[in-house]
Parts: structure tokens; C-alpha cells; sequence
């Protein structure tokens, strides 16, 4: 028996190894390239130290001078004490570079291009060979315009790949180099090569409520961490505050819909920042959309938009009266 387990970098690049019953997950680690920081391997000295964000672990000896009751407690471990009980998921606070690991690259074609709002394409590209391409929900990939030297980075849009598929969310701006090659010259069968997987924000356990804040093709992020908690079934409530500038760039709201079905307690909301006469629905800024009832227990908030958005969640979470939360958080710009 064995354990997938994601190590993931402070730089956001990301590595899944397989970890064998039993098997310390710095041997798993180093047995498979990837050269964790390690010194004395005795559980003293703290070199190897992480986060473990998901997954069930057995620890080996833990010396007091190592990680204190409170760290352990919050989920802090020793790789070299660390034995996998199931699939889990790691953050390490250095960069991909000291370990041995670089961006991992795939080759793939474009199947799909389907144009979902006035402002927003869906890519589909179908994966080529045999190595599959794992992700945890929330990640990116950086995608090469094809006949360009130009990458742009992209939030997959779904929660695995399947079947060799994978899907992005991208909006189409006047002048850029993917928007330019999408609008113009897209062709089902382009070549596409992609390096995957990146980012810091992904989906950790869910232990309590979720609020996701999304801004524009933010919801991307939260349309793989969906698919991935309807698969696993969701046993906290989640909201999904979802924000535009005008009601034309609104998308995949079918598919939330969908989530409504098969998630046992999960909403969403939209809301336009500058809509024209004939919108019916909620006009504002994403913060509007917050329900503070919901937010009088522990939670965790995840926002994925552009950067005036997570600034403006983040001050309105750290001024209004709710309960203790994680906040995890992507800023993008589109490009």
C-alpha cells in the first residue's frame, strides 16, 4: 500500500510523491528526488519542519525543543518522523530550487474554445503521454500561447483531470497574447505545452464553514475546489460571494447552480459593480454580499481576484465583528 502525498514550495511549485506504508516521508521523499531539508533526522533539530495541511499522519519521537504541544496541535510536523497514514498534503517554507525540484512541464491540445460571457472563454486542452498531471483544487497552470514565446498563468477550472482533460477559465481582453491567439487563430488540435503545478492557494481540509470570495475570473479556483468537495462530499456549509464589473463578464453560473444540487449546504450570490439599466440583481462590491450570521462561528475564507478585491475583503474581515478564520488569498492580474 501506498500514499500520495503533495509537497508544496514556498515559491507555489508543487511535487506529488508516493509514499509507502510505513515509509518516513523524508525517504519517500529523497527516494524520489526531491531533497527536503534534513539534519540530524532524530526528531531534534527541526530542519526538515512542515505544515501538514491535509491527510492523516503517525509522528515517530518529537523532541519539546523541535516543535512545541501548540505547533503539533496546529498541524506542524517533522518529514523525518512522519509516517502517512493517507493522502496528504505538505507546505514547506523554502523554495522549490534548494530541494531539487523544478517546474514539471506536459504537452497537450487544444480541444475545446467556447466563449461562456460577453468577456470569458473556457479552454479545454487534451493532455498527451502517459504521465498524468495532478493538481490540488485552487492551483495553476503557466500555458504557452502557442506560436508564441509567450506563458500566461491560468487557475484549472476543474478538480482532476479526467479522461486527459483539463479546463481553464480565461477572460478575453482588447489586446493580450493569449486573448489575441483565443479570439483569432484558436484551432481544436493547436499543440500547447503547459508546467504545472503551482500556488500556495489551494483547498485545505475543511474542517469548519467555508466563504469563498470571488472576483471575476477568480472563480475558477473555486469551480476546482467544488468539483473536488462534491467528489468527496461536503460536510460543512460553504458560500460563494461571487463579483463582477458588468453583468455581460458573469459565467458557469449554470454551474453553481449544479453545486446547489449535489453540495448538501452550499449557495452562492453575485453581485455587479457597474451594471447597465436593465439588471435586476445586486449592485455593489463584493464585500455587500457578506451575511455576518453566517460568519459568527470559525471559518475559513478563501479569495481568488484582482488585488483591490482581496484588499478590500481582507479590510472589511479585520473591521467588522466576526468570528477567528484562516484567510487564504490569490491576487491575480490579467494578462
Amino acid at each position: 500500500m501506498s500514499y500520495s502525498a503533495a509537497i508544496v514550495f514556498r515559491d507555489g511549485n508543487t511535487r506529488f510523491i508516493r509514499v509507502n506504508e510505513n515509509e518516513l516521508l523524508i525517504d519517500a521523499a529523497l527516494r524520489q528526488g526531491v531533497t527536503l531539508p534534513v539534519d540530524c533526522r532524530e526528531g531534534v533539530c527541526a530542519t526538515c519542519r512542515c505544515h501538514c495541511e491535509s491527510g492523516e499522519v503517525d509522528l515517530d519521537y518529537v523532541d519539546d525543543e523541535a516543535l512545541t504541544r501548540e505547533e503539533l496541535q496546529a498541524g506542524h510536523v517533522l518529514a523525518c518522523q512522519t509516517r502517512l497514514r493517507s493522502a496528504a498534503s505538505f507546505y514547506f517554507d523554502v523554495d522549490a530550487a534548494l530541494c531539487s525540484v523544478s517546474p514539471q512541464r506536459y504537452q497537450g491540445l487544444v480541444s475545446a474554445v467556447d466563449l461562456v460571457s460577453d468577456s470569458v472563454v473556457t479552454l479545454d486542452v487534451t493532455l498527451e503521454g502517459a504521465e498524468q498531471l495532478r493538481f490540488l483544487p485552487g492551483q495553476y497552470a503557466r500555458l504557452q500561447v502557442p506560436g508564441s514565446e509567450s506563458w500566461r498563468a491560468y487557475s484549472f477550472a476543474n478538480g482532476e483531470v479526467v479522461n486527459g482533460q483539463i479546463r481553464f477559465l480565461i477572460r478575453l481582453l482588447p489586446s493580450g497574447a493569449m486573448s489575441d491567439y483565443l479570439r483569432q487563430r484558436a484551432q481544436p488540435g493547436d499543440p500547447i505545452a503547459l508546467d504545472a503545478p503551482f500556488g500556495a492557494f489551494y483547498l485545505r481540509e475543511v474542517t469548519r464553514p467555508l466563504l469563498m470570495v470571488a472576483g471575476g475570473t477568480g472563480l475558477s479556483a473555486f469551480l476546482s475546489m467544488l468539483d473536488r468537495l462534491e467528489e468527496q462530499g461536503a460536510r460543512y456549509p460553504i458560500r460563494l460571494c461571487y463579483g463582477v464589473t458588468k453583468e455581460g463578464d458573469l459565467c458557469e453560473l449554470a454551474r453553481l447552480e449544479e453545486y446547489k444540487l449535489h453540495l448538501p449546504d452550499f449557495d452562492y450570490q453575485v453581485i455587479v459593480m457597474a451594471p447597465s439599466a436593465q439588471w435586476q440583481g445586486r449592485q455593489g462590491v463584493v464585500c455587500d454580499l457578506f451575511d455576518p450570521g453566517f460568519l459568527d462561528a470559525p471559518f475559513d475564507a478563501y479569495l481568488c481576484g484582482p488585488p483591490p478585491m482581496i484588499e478590500a475583503t481582507q479590510q472589511w474581515l479585520a473591521s467588522h465583528p466576526v468570528a477567528e478564520h484562516h484567510l487564504y488569498f490569490e491576487k491575480f492580474v490579467s494578462s
